[in-house]
């Protein structure tokens, strides 16, 4: 297994084989589709899921179909269809064309960044049949100028610009206040139109037990529980109280399959001016991830094993083994099992700029802090394999100690 080069287009291969569940999903999308391009008003189809549940592999094979109808297929009512598959992160977009490449079906261009398409169709005066977005939750509901999206929001200007939207969504995945998002802003523009949404529930990425991924659930929502004694069933789950031997086991586990990397939540200087910067928890030293400015993805880059990956380039993506840190924002409240979200510690400034339609200081708080945790969620929900743990805060790391021994487990070191 060593190298996996290709496993991030593996995992969302139209190629790859569906559940029932998922085929159903895929021919019902289809039909709401092919019923809606008929009308003269947008129809929207929301598809539902925490991180893991497989929305881009169905999401993927639903946009192969289309495109294979569109330009194959002259008896299909896709046939001839002008589609795009928008995607507002661009390690993930790199995936996509890359996917785009050997398929006939498929050109590289039909896949872009919502603002590219946005501006396009704007400049040549046109609309589209139908728009499937991926990473629903990373669309920006408020104008970046920086960026050149002069609108207040790209889920509303798609669907003025497209017969039929399909849209993945994950409110736990919500990390910048430019893209804040909840069901219930979501809803009040999607149940403006005809509209379908469905919900998927099933852990496809991690071979983790469903007692595991629901401790992440509580961690991230704020309550510090005793670990299952499930935890390390058929998955490498390991807590740390040094975090240069958890990257070493992590140097190990990419040596042998690959694709395995250190992650971490902020809390450590970080700024986006072209130099390198640290983080140091002890004797463990390394740089935060660079810009990637090839056509790899972040993770897939051999040099990156020397460096710690951050939500900007893990989001969305497969990893065999994660080693995590739990960085300054995130603390245990003396004398009890909940967790606390310190703001003050918070380094990632891009992602708590103020919006003018949010004035209440308690609500923009409770925002903020519900951000942290979500983007300690991306990180909890990336290994497929194994996911090591490790707190900067004292009592927190010697808490998630404890709670491994109580399991009857036992630290790396004393096995």
């Amino acid at each position: 297994m060593k190298n996996m080069d290709n496993a991030a287009i593996n995992k969302i291969s139209p190629f790859k084989t569906l559940t029932a569940e998922q085929e159903v999903l895929v021919e019902d999308i289809l039909s709401f589709a092919k019923q809606h391009l008929q009308t003269n008003y947008p129809a929207v189809y929301t598809i539902y899921g925490d991180a893991g549940t497989g929305k881009s592999v169905v999401l993927s094979q639903l946009f192969d179909r289309l495109q294979k109808a569109a330009r194959t297929q002259p008896a299909s009512a896709f046939y001839h269809t002008n589609n795009y598959f928008l995607v507002n992160h661009p390690e993930i977009l790199k995936v996509y064309k890359e996917i785009a490449g050997p398929i006939k079906e498929l050109y590289k261009k039909d896949f872009a960044r919502p603002t590219s398409l946005i501006n396009q169709l704007d400049k040549k005066e046109e609309k589209i049949d139908i728009a499937v977005i991926d990473e629903a939750h990373l669309l920006l509901s408020k104008a970046d100028h920086y960026n050149n999206f002069y609108h207040e929001n790209q889920l509303v200007e798609i669907i003025r610009r497209a017969k039929v939207v399909i849209i993945v969504f994950d409110q736990y995945q919500v990390l910048r206040m430019k893209s804040l998002w909840t069901p219930q802003r979501l809803q009040a523009i999607t149940h403006q139109y005809p509209h379908k949404d469905h919900y998927l529930t099933h852990m496809f990425r991690m071979n983790a037990s469903d007692e595991l991924i629901q401790w992440f659930n509580d961690f991230t929502n704020y309550q510090l529980t005793p670990l299952p004694f499930s935890a390390r069933d058929h998955y490498d789950f390991r807590i740390y109280d040094n975090a240069e031997e958890m990257r070493k086991a992590i140097v190990q586990r990419n040596n042998e399959v690959g694709l395995s990397r250190v992650l971490s939540t902020s809390g450590y200087p970080s700024t986006l001016d072209g130099g390198k910067h640290y983080i140091e928890e002890g004797d463990f030293k390394m740089p935060w991830d660079q810009y990637n400015y090839t056509t790899t993805p972040w993770a897939e880059l051999p040099q990156t094993i020397n460096e710690v990956g951050s939500i900007y380039t893990c989001q969305g993506f497969d990893l065999n083994y994660t080693g995590i840190i739990i960085g300054p924002p995130i603390s245990q409240a003396p004398q009890t099992g909940h967790l606390q979200v310190n703001l003050d510690k918070y380094t990632d400034i891009e992602a708590f700029k103020r919006r003018q339609d949010l004035t209440d200081p308690t609500e923009i708080k409770n925002i903020e802090k519900r951000m942290i945790m979500n983007s300690l969620n991306v990180l909890f929900k990336r290994g497929v394999y194994g996911t090591y743990l490790y707190a900067h805060d004292p009592l927190l790391r010697c808490s998630l100690v404890s709670l491994f021994h109580e399991a009857g487990f036992k630290l790396p070191k004393e096995d």
